[in-house]
């Protein structure tokens, strides 16, 4: 497996980074015999060490915790203890995951726009509605997945929504998570005129 380990304006010693591979590389293990790459930044608010863990598996899932604690040690094991957690909960549609796809994950590339959160900043067009201005164009990835996967997706990486394509139909779907606890999932491809 892979290690990206970094800090924001942290200074992360050989010691700790030695630490995070051996531990994390232990607890994905148990879950996942082809962990692909690991991305653990380390970083500071106010009095406290904040640890982000992502881990890329083979199956094209990610998982994804966080950490905080007043020592940098303690942050990491937290995050590690939710990837654990997250892990041992999915162990079983992790392993279905990979017994029925006898292919990996297929990735689409997409436009990723950030837009003005201010309506000062917006541009004013021909039809004298207001546009939001673009502030900054990125790259994203968009797998072709099932529903369930989606959501186990989604619940994993502790997002509140997920954009997958449809494997069924490849459509664009959204599923997300509901107020009341429950998930949504949006499916054009269903809307009736």
């Amino acid at each position: 497996m892979r290690y990206q380990i970094s800090g924001k304006q942290i200074d992360v010693g050989e010691a700790l980074a030695s630490h995070v591979k051996t531990e994390l590389g232990a607890t994905v293990e148990k879950y996942s015999q082809r962990p692909t790459d690991a991305t653990v930044t380390f970083s500071r608010s106010a009095h406290e060490f904040l640890c982000d863990s992502v881990v890329h598996l083979s199956t094209g899932l990610t998982a994804q915790a966080q950490g905080r604690a007043t020592e940098i040690y303690a942050a990491f094991e937290q995050s590690r203890e939710r990837m654990d957690k997250q892990l041992r909960r999915y162990k079983r549609r992790i392993k279905d995951h990979k017994k029925d796809r006898v292919e990996p994950v297929a990735f689409e590339t997409a436009g990723l726009y950030v837009l003005a959160s201010d309506e000062d900043q917006w541009e004013m067009k021909d039809d004298g509605l207001p546009q939001p201005m673009i502030i900054a164009e990125m790259e994203t990835r968009v797998p072709t997945l099932s529903v369930g996967e989606a959501v186990m997706q989604m619940e994993l990486a502790g997002k509140p929504l997920f954009v997958f394509r449809n494997e069924q139909h490849g459509g664009v779907n959204v599923v997300y998570a509901r107020e009341d606890g429950n998930v949504g999932w949006i499916d054009p491809r269903n809307l009736t005129n």
